[in-house]
């Protein structure tokens, strides 16, 4: 389940003791965390929430009522876009409406670096690492974020870096 595996990075990149038991429930396999001495979470930014404030890193939740909405979006739609999809065409459709997106915004939740970015990296990695330097070139500004994202410390953990710059040979023609 890839919702798992996501909330997992999560937590090794926010420092927190590991032990947490992860499922999915249903038919489009809504994580749950279930708590030691509690009731279980439903739901990815119900749970991706707790796991932040448990970390005290509260600000990747957003510092903006505005921020905050925009996460609880890219967390909504990296859920019901992205999660559970492996066709090529809805890949496409997916990353070339990010790309638009991406045109004039360095982070996808407003000014700032928030868990919507972390997410969405770990979401996407499996189809960004698979893309043509041909298809990193069409979604330029997908690139570009995800570049940046990957080499902030301690996001990549065990994914593959992905390349983006491939070299050429310019000749001179004077």
């Amino acid at each position: 389940m890839a919702a798992a595996e996501d909330l997992t990075l999560l937590e090794k990149l926010l420092g927190l003791r590991k032990g947490n038991k992860y499922s999915a429930q249903g038919e489009r396999q809504i994580p749950v965390l279930q708590m030691n001495n509690g009731p279980s979470l439903t739901g990815l930014a119900t749970i991706v929430a707790h796991l932040v404030k448990q970390a005290n890193k509260e600000h990747l939740l957003g510092n903006t009522a505005e921020e905050k909405a925009l996460v609880q979006q890219w967390l909504e739609y990296k859920v019901t876009q992205i999660d559970g999809h492996s066709n090529k065409d809805d890949i496409r459709s997916i990353l070339k409406d990010l790309n638009s997106y991406l045109e004039d915004k360095v982070y996808f939740a407003g000014n700032n670096f928030t868990v919507a970015d972390i997410l969405l990296y770990y979401g996407l990695h499996r189809f960004i690492v698979d893309l043509t330097f041909q298809e990193k070139e069409k979604y330029m500004n997908m690139s570009r974020w995800f570049s940046h994202i990957q080499h902030y410390p301690g996001i990549r953990q065990h994914l593959s870096s992905v390349v983006f710059i491939k070299n050429r040979l310019y000749t001179n023609t004077h």
